[in-house]
């Protein structure tokens, strides 16, 4: 499968993509309003894909957007998030506060140096455990290497962990998230 870099082209099928492929994931359970989850869960990664990916960072898609990694870089605007962060709340619905809570006690452990950060990546639930996560995700590690740069990533689910790791990635920090949240994991790979 070829990957390359995402264009505006690529929107409504990587939205789709990532939409399936958190529909039932920790976070996103938690931290949308559950009136409408689907929906509030498309137009979530369709601005986080659009107004913070493809405008700020970097993303890679397969050839059919079955799988997606975006990255915010050194280079992303420290403002990018705020500058949308009235438009995610009101995503979140009756889970805002919620929402902000998890944030600040996730930003605790990010990296303060400039850092890539593979803020998302998904696999349509059809074509997993196919290597495509990893096709998606190398482009920007190779990125990030180049540049001497460190790497980092965030999950709430355990059994990315193995698999993270192999990419060269370590937990760094482990925390229960507020309101028996689910376990959250930083995990860092270290400049090459």
């Amino acid at each position: 499968m070829k990957v390359r870099q995402a264009s505006d082209a690529d929107v409504d099928a990587a939205v789709r993509t990532l939409t399936r492929a958190f529909e039932d994931y920790p976070m996103t359970r938690m931290g949308l309003d559950p009136d409408n989850y689907l929906d509030r869960l498309t137009e979530y990664q369709r601005l986080f894909l659009t107004g913070i990916g493809l405008r700020h960072g970097r993303v890679w898609v397969t050839d059919d957007a079955s799988a997606v990694a975006v990255w915010t870089t050194p280079a992303t605007p420290p403002d990018a998030f705020a500058a949308h962060a009235d438009a995610f709340a009101k995503l979140a619905g009756t889970r805002a506060a919620l929402a902000a809570e998890c944030e600040q006690a996730m930003g605790i452990f990010r990296p303060r140096e400039p850092v890539w950060f593979l803020a998302v990546v998904g696999v349509d639930p059809d074509r997993q455990c196919q290597g495509l996560g990893r096709a998606v995700i190398t482009p920007g590690l190779a990125a990030a290497d180049a540049e001497h740069s460190p790497a980092f990533l965030e999950t709430q689910d355990p059994a990315n962990l193995a698999f993270y790791e192999s990419l060269g990635f370590t937990v760094v920090a482990e925390l229960e998230l507020p309101h028996r949240g689910p376990i959250h994991y930083a995990m860092y790979r270290p400049a090459s």
